[in-house]
């Protein structure tokens, strides 16, 4: 029934307790020593260990302690010619599974051999249920992140926690037969995009799991597991292992690999969703709906981690005028270039909205009102340096008006913080144009009969 190893200095004792065993369809393999044990442990796989607890050259302890931080899983029973209780309660306390006293009847040593048995396979299952309630989990977590950059960090901290691997590598797929990277782990920025070529040729058919050899990398063995969604495959994950894999690697790599598909799947057909519902049709900006969705999430995190952001609100100067001199054509491709423009002064993790008309609003992350004041002036002179529809033979020149307003310097919620900013906005409109202004609350409100229509 099972493989079970006898450690017992006595003989007579190996003899009777082995017999006792064997009567029991077990198979046993009798040592004398500490050392003995450990060789043996070394050799074979057992189910459990029976040793007594006074051995020559050691103790059964020694030999308690090697199993339980060598070979998890195996339970130990523990027998001693010692009718004392610390014993006993060392023995439990160090993960014997059960203690006995001798003289032993076959009956009890039977039944506590089986009842070690009976416990590794319980802890087995236990274990096993842990691992598939994780997997599941972990599936679940990949397959409903819609966020690019958080999916390759969520995906790749699964495959390696799942399946041990001591370095994962992402390859995405870009076209019939190109991959890119989309996330890698253990792994330096060089390796990577070596890897990535020289696995590019070997993927580009392939549609099964495998192990790839000849690549030269720090691993003795290497695995690819493709992303299929609906037969589609996505894309590849590359595992590294210094050491033997698991035996589960197979079954959970798969269903990794298949929640990630489903996600990529998802993201591409969210970021058109998104495209249509987030982003202006004329400038390909952001629009309104997007700002206020962000500026809630922005102004939650700023009160969470106190961290500042600011607002830029933009109008063009005079725009009325090059609409009614050169035509709405113009005027639109003009708005197109100022958002270029914009965008070009500004990070790439910065928001860039369109607000309506000619009006531009930016959100700065992480920037307080000084920050924001030297980006406003960045994309003031910029824009005034410029000329607009060079390429079309116009070369118009353009000024625009910015106000500023920071959170929770000037407002901490977003409607103050749009308004403030606009008022500021609008006091350079007022004066000499051209210029920047920072929030003030007297600042004077903007008329609506302005918010309700283009202006210059």
């Amino acid at each position: 029934m099972a493989r079970i190893l006898l450690v017992d200095d006595e003989k007579i004792a190996r003899t009777l307790y082995g017999d006792y065993l064997t009567a029991a369809q077990h198979t046993v393999t009798a040592v004398a020593s500490v050392a003995e044990a450990k060789a043996a442990l070394a050799a074979e796989r057992y189910d459990a260990v029976v040793t007594d607890l006074i051995l020559l050259g050691g103790d059964g302890m020694e030999v308690l302690r090697h199993v339980r931080e060598r070979y998890p899983g195996v339970e130990v029973v523990v027998i001693t010619g010692l009718d004392k209780v610390d014993p006993a309660v060392r023995a439990i306390q160090n993960g014997a599974v059960e203690y006995l006293v001798k003289p032993v009847a076959p009956e009890a040593l039977q039944h506590a051999v089986h009842r070690a048995l009976t416990t590794r396979e319980l802890m087995r299952e236990n274990a096993s249920l842990r691992r598939h309630v994780a997997l599941l989990e972990a599936g679940q977590r990949i397959a409903t992140t819609l966020d690019r950059e958080r999916l390759a960090q969520v995906t790749l901290g699964a495959l390696e926690t799942m399946t041990e691997a001591s370095a994962v590598l992402l390859l995405e797929r870009d076209s019939p037969s190109g991959f890119r990277i989309h996330g890698a782990r253990g792994l330096s920025s060089d390796a990577q995009e070596a890897l990535a070529t020289a696995l590019a040729e070997r993927l580009s058919g392939s549609r099964a799991p495998g192990e790839v050899t000849g690549l030269e990398v720090p691993a003795s063995r290497v695995f690819t597991f493709p992303a299929l969604e609906a037969d589609v495959v996505m894309g590849h994950a590359v595992l590294f292992f210094h050491r033997e894999p698991p035996d589960s690697l197979a079954e959970s790599a798969c269903y990794l690999t298949r929640n990630w598909a489903l996600a990529l799947r998802n993201l591409g057909r969210f970021a058109a969703v998104e495209d249509l519902a987030y982003v202006d049709d004329l400038t390909r900006l952001f629009n309104t709906r997007y700002l206020h969705l962000v500026l809630d999430r922005e102004a939650h995190d700023s009160l969470q981690m106190q961290r500042p952001f600011s607002l830029l609100f933009l109008d063009l100067d005079r725009f009325k005028s090059i609409n009614d001199t050169h035509g709405h054509l113009v005027g639109s491709k003009l708005l197109v270039e100022a958002a270029r423009v914009v965008k070009g002064c500004v990070r790439d993790h910065d928001v860039v909205a369109r607000y309506g008309g000619d009006e531009y609003v930016v959100l700065l992350r992480g920037t307080d009102s000084g920050g924001a004041l030297k980006v406003a002036e960045r994309i003031r002179r910029t824009m005034e340096t410029h000329q607009f529809l060079a390429r079309e033979g116009l070369s118009l020149k353009l000024t625009t008006c910015i106000g500023v307003a920071s959170f929770p310097e000037h407002a901490r919620d977003k409607a103050m913080l749009l308004d403030l900013s606009d008022r500021a906005m609008y006091r350079g409109k007022r004066g000499s144009r051209n210029v920047v202004y920072i929030a003030a609350q007297d600042l004077e409100a903007t008329p609506a009969e302005r918010r309700q229509g283009a202006t210059g």
